[in-house]
């Protein structure tokens, strides 16, 4: 283990600033970054397949448009992982000193910049497809005027020019990248410089900010379904799509703010203290956040409504899914409904209007029960 000084002939991004680096090449760590990456590439694979077919056999708009940018973040991932783990996997492998392999910094900017692009570009899109979903969901005759499949392929590439602007921004002056423990990666230059804790700070927030909108406009995507499954049960047909990306959507929500909001809060926390990071805590953070890309990738592969029939053939994936609850349940999704949007649950749904005039029921034999409703009264 050698640590290295400061220097006049060292370049920027491997001085010892209060962003303290050391070397240690210990060949352990190349057992688990090539599992973990290779379990990554795979999974991510798997999900931009079952994605083509998935889009190959819609034929509605919005579950395209949906798939579009999980296409998206799948490509984001699985480019993410090669590139990263190209980098820890060579050096663990190879215990090469960038000191010596890079001595104008290239490879750590790069390596720099990467990580910062593949690590917004996932939080970006997750707010937008947040965006599109409660557009979708609360305004739907304007999505489907508005929203064409150029359009969302143009809305991906935005946030993958808007990531890769923020990433850039130190190769124009603004915040710089520096080498970090124990070698094998380079990340923000956490200095007491002006550019260097700002730039470290607008990671963090455009991070956390992406993370909030999503929270926030899927909770209350999540709660005007509700609104739809329990006013309107003849319409549920038409929202079953809609229940199926909402859950997708919800599990890559929370994966990311699993993931990511630890290192996003240290790095801000540092930032506006103008304190160096703690290599090892650091190493920790970012190998948490690196799972993001990951866990992606199945919540597309096991949580399609096709995968859900065959584990479970009894469970409520269809037209019936409200009407099918038992009575104190629907009644407790009924009133969390109204509580959470008001006393106008009905004004927004017309009402049948064979209902004013309906015969009370005559007394006929019931019908027999389905199999999969006895099993589950067994």
């Amino acid at each position: 283990m050698s640590i290295m000084n400061n220097s006049s002939h060292t370049p920027s991004c491997y001085n010892n600033t209060t962003t303290s680096y050391k070397y240690n090449p210990d060949s352990k760590n190349v057992s688990y970054s090539a599992t973990a990456t290779t379990f990554g590439l795979i999974s991510n694979l798997i999900a931009f397949i079952v994605l083509i077919k998935s889009f190959r056999q819609t034929n509605n708009n919005s579950p395209s448009f949906f798939l579009i940018f999980l296409g998206g973040l799948v490509v984001t991932d699985f480019m993410g992982l090669l590139v990263s783990g190209s980098f820890v996997i060579s050096f663990h492998a190879t215990r090469i000193d960038w000191t010596e392999l890079d001595p104008t910094c290239h490879f750590c900017n790069f390596m720099g910049m990467s990580l910062v692009f593949y690590g917004l570009s996932p939080l970006l899109l997750g707010a937008t497809m947040a965006t599109q979903r409660y557009i979708g969901i609360n305004h739907p005759f304007a999505s489907s005027s508005r929203m064409t499949k150029r359009g969302t392929i143009s809305m991906v590439l935005m946030v993958w020019f808007i990531a890769g602007s923020i990433s850039l921004l130190p190769q124009a002056g603004f915040g710089s990248y520096h080498i970090q423990t124990p070698g094998s990666w380079c990340f923000l230059n956490m200095t007491p410089k002006t550019s260097d804790w700002s730039f470290a700070l607008l990671f963090s927030l455009v991070g956390l900010i992406s993370i909030a909108t999503s929270i926030l406009l899927n909770t209350v995507s999540v709660v005007t379904l509700l609104k739809v499954y329990c006013g309107a049960q003849r319409r549920q047909r038409s929202r079953d799509h809609e229940a199926e990306m909402m859950l997708q959507l919800i599990l890559i929500m929370t994966i990311s703010t699993v993931c990511w909001c630890p290192l996003l809060v240290f790095i801000a926390d540092k930032a506006i203290a103008s304190t160096g990071f703690e290599g090892d805590k650091l190493h920790c953070l970012i190998k948490l956040a690196a799972w993001n890309q990951i866990l992606d990738p199945w919540v597309y592969i096991l949580f399609r409504r096709s995968v859900l029939k065959r584990v479970n053939p009894c469970a409520v994936w269809s037209q019936t899914s409200i009407i099918s609850l038992p009575s104190s349940i629907r009644d407790n999704v009924h009133r969390f409904a109204r509580t959470s949007l008001g006393s106008n649950l009905r004004a927004d749904v017309p009402e049948d209007p064979e209902k004013s005039n309906v015969m009370p029921p005559s007394p006929t034999t019931p019908s027999s029960p389905s199999p999969c409703l006895i099993g589950s009264e067994s």
